[in-house]
C-alpha cells in the first residue's frame, strides 16, 4: 500500500497542474478552475528574434542535414564533402566559396591532390605533369592530349595571358624549351604535378613560375591526336 503512495500523489500533482489547460488562444490559455472556464492571460517575453541560420563550415552540415534520410536523392555525405572542398579550393584560390561551381574540376584535383611526382608515370602510385593535364583533360573535357607538354604545346590554340579561362595549358621552362605544363584554374592559378610537391597549386604570380612561364593556350578536340597515350614523358 506504502508502494501506491508516491503514485498517487504524482497522478494528483499531474492533473492540478496539467489537466486544466483545455485549449490554448491567442494571447491566453483556457483552464478550468472550480468547475468553470476561465481565459488566463499569458505574458510573451518581447524582443526575441529568430534569424535564419548561415552556414559557415563543412563541419555545420550534419546540423542541417539529417543523416538518416532514407530513400533521399541526395546523399549528405556526398554533401558534405563537396561542401569540403569547395572550402578547401576557394581558400586556396583566394576566392568567395559562392563562386566554386565546377565541383567536378576541384573534386578530380582533390582525388590527386598531392600524388608525389614521377617522371613517366601516370597513376595515383605517381604522375608527371603532362599525363596530369591529359588524365584531367580526357575526364573532364573529353579532349585527349598528346603525352608530353611539349607535344601539347605544339598542338593547342594560343592565348594570350590575359584571355586565359578555367581548363586552359599553361606551359614553363624549367629545364629547357616546354618542359612543363598545368592547367589554368583562373585568377593566376594552376593545378600541375610539381616535381617537388607533387600535385598542387600554385600562382602565375610566384617568382619561379613568373619568370619561366611561357605562354598558355586552349586545347581543342583533335580526332587524329588520338588516345591520351602512356609512354614516358620527354
Amino acid at each position: 500500500m506504502n508502494s501506491l503512495l508516491p503514485v498517487c500523489v504524482f497522478l494528483t500533482l499531474f492533473s492540478s497542474i496539467f489537466l486544466p489547460v483545455l485549449a490554448q488562444e491567442k494571447g491566453s490559455v483556457v483552464v478550468k478552475s472550480g468547475g468553470e472556464r476561465r481565459a488566463v492571460p499569458v505574458k510573451f517575453i518581447e524582443g526575441i528574434v529568430i534569424e535564419r541560420q548561415i552556414i559557415s563550415s563543412a563541419a555545420q552540415v550534419r546540423e542541417v542535414i539529417p543523416v538518416n534520410i532514407k530513400g533521399s536523392f541526395y546523399s549528405p555525405d556526398i554533401i558534405e564533402k563537396s561542401i569540403s572542398v569547395q572550402f578547401k579550393y576557394a581558400q586556396l584560390l583566394n576566392r568567395n566559396v559562392e563562386s566554386m561551381v565546377n565541383l567536378a574540376l576541384f573534386n578530380f584535383i582533390e582525388e590527386w591532390w598531392q600524388t608525389r611526382y614521377q617522371h613517366g608515370g601516370n597513376t595515383k602510385s605517381g604522375v608527371d605533369c603532362s599525363a596530369f593535364s591529359g588524365l584531367l583533360l580526357s575526364t573532364l573535357f573529353s579532349i585527349r592530349a598528346p603525352r608530353t607538354a611539349k607535344e601539347q604545346f605544339a598542338a593547342c590554340e594560343k592565348k594570350a595571358r590575359e584571355n586565359l579561362i578555367e581548363g586552359d595549358l599553361v606551359f614553363f621552362n624549367t629545364r629547357g624549351g616546354v618542359s612543363h605544363v598545368g592547367i589554368y584554374l583562373g585568377e593566376v592559378y594552376f593545378v600541375h604535378a610539381s616535381t617537388g610537391n607533387g600535385v598542387t597549386i600554385n600562382n602565375l604570380r610566384d617568382d619561379y613560375y613568373h619568370a619561366r612561364f611561357l605562354g598558355g593556350g586552349r586545347m581543342l578536340p583533335d580526332t587524329e591526336t588520338g588516345p591520351c597515350r602512356t609512354g614516358v614523358a620527354n
